[in-house]
């Protein structure tokens, strides 16, 4: 198909040609390339005011974000000869970070393939879509896929709540082979059986992998440490094999409570992780009204913040959070944490442990700052690419 033309009105352009990828519906000059010419997922050249073009791309007249730029080539229409060429890019560099194939293979802008997401799980892929230009070529994208790789299967986890954005449908299904409900990956000498058909996402936080190895022998041999929405047990078992005298892991979910439970068994771990089903803030109430106290607290929850409207609410969800974790620190504790809300930017996050460390009458000392692992590129123009935030902090007694 040959792209159309999607013009922007004058002084629209300076975000993209300043690098960033997406095109706003009320940037667009409807008058003279009217939205309504275009159907969900076509390929289109988009040119500023003047009609210089700034690249090419897919439009979606039904989304707020109704373009979003792959090439900024002229002579690089958007093809399935780009989208091969962008996954080829991918792979070659988790091929050079990781020894072995467990990693996020394709993340979205920051790999130049926006509404994509491609994690690799040895044989196993779980591809998901959020765009419906990538939705038009999710036949095109399997067969790169088989090709490059040659899986055992590829799941499509189309299940996020950002599709009904783009008019998409949630749907979970193979589109190659047959993907079992569980799978294993090791990260670092531990193993983990991953649920990919009914998990979190698309099954496992590879953008937390430096962060948790971070989470060494230095912090916790000897220790006492709470996991607080544990999951299947990253960052428990983590500490756990790093010498933690005893590891306590919290989450609501049946499903990843025995799981968790089972990968503490499968990695030896199970007389030092006692693993407890309840949902984390009643928990922590709880375990304050014990008295319990631990050495390493460790936080990682969903995104209290998940659109610009929950801003308010979300503060309010962390700084509860916070203070109930300080509150069962003991002296010279750790606290590790961190926020996947993109909402919420780094200065915030430090505020809020600012907040919540003199409300619960200590002090805290910054040792650590994380961010996303490598397989998790940022776009220097495209700030939402860097979501996640971690800190690892010392608590002290006033």
């Amino acid at each position: 198909m040959t792209p159309s033309l999607l013009m922007l009105k004058r002084g629209e352009d300076r975000r993209l040609r300043a690098g960033h990828a997406w095109v706003f519906s009320n940037e667009v000059d409807t008058g003279r390339t009217p939205l309504t010419a275009f159907a969900a997922g076509d390929p289109v050249t988009i040119a500023g005011a003047s009609g210089q073009v700034i690249g090419s791309g897919y439009v979606n007249p039904a989304s707020l974000i109704c373009a979003r730029v792959l090439s900024r080539d002229p002579a690089v229409p958007f093809d399935d000869r780009l989208l091969r060429r962008r996954i080829v890019d991918a792979l070659a560099l988790r091929d050079r970070l990781y020894g072995e194939p467990a990693y996020r293979l394709v993340y979205g802008e920051g790999d130049g393939l926006p509404g994509l997401v491609v994690d690799r799980y040895g044989e196993h892929l779980a591809m998901q879509i959020s765009t419906a230009g990538m939705e038009r070529r999710r036949e095109t994208l399997t067969a790169i896929l088989a090709e490059l790789l040659q899986p055992a299967s590829i799941l499509m986890r189309n299940d996020a709540p950002v599709r009904a954005l783009e008019g998409l449908g949630a749907y979970v299904e193979d589109a190659l082979g047959h993907t079992p409900d569980t799978v294993r990956l090791e990260e670092a000498g531990l193993k983990f059986d991953v649920p990919l058909r009914s998990g979190q996402k698309t099954g496992w936080f590879f953008d937390q992998r430096d962060n948790r190895l971070a989470v060494d022998e230095r912090l916790v041999a000897g220790r006492r440490v709470l996991d607080v929405f544990s999951y299947v047990g990253a960052w428990g078992l983590r500490a756990a094999a790093a010498g933690a005298a005893a590891t306590v892991c919290v989450d609501a979910s049946p499903q990843a409570v025995s799981l968790l439970a089972g990968n503490a068994r499968l990695n030896g771990l199970e007389d030092r992780v006692q693993v407890v089903q309840g949902e984390a803030f009643a928990m922590l109430r709880s375990l304050h009204e014990a008295r319990e106290r631990f050495d390493v607290v460790i936080l990682d929850p969903p995104a209290f913040i998940k659109r610009r409207r929950e801003h308010k609410s979300g503060l309010q969800g962390y700084r509860h959070l916070h203070r109930a974790a300080l509150r069962l620190l003991a002296d010279d504790g750790i606290l590790v944490t961190s926020s996947c809300s993109w909402h919420l930017d780094r200065d915030e996050f430090r505020n809020i442990l600012r907040a919540s460390a003199l409300q619960a009458g200590v002090d805290l000392q910054i040792i650590r700052q994380g961010a996303l692992a490598a397989d998790h590129p940022v776009h220097p123009a495209i700030p939402e690419t860097d979501y996640l935030k971690s800190c690892t902090c010392r608590v002290r007694s006033r």
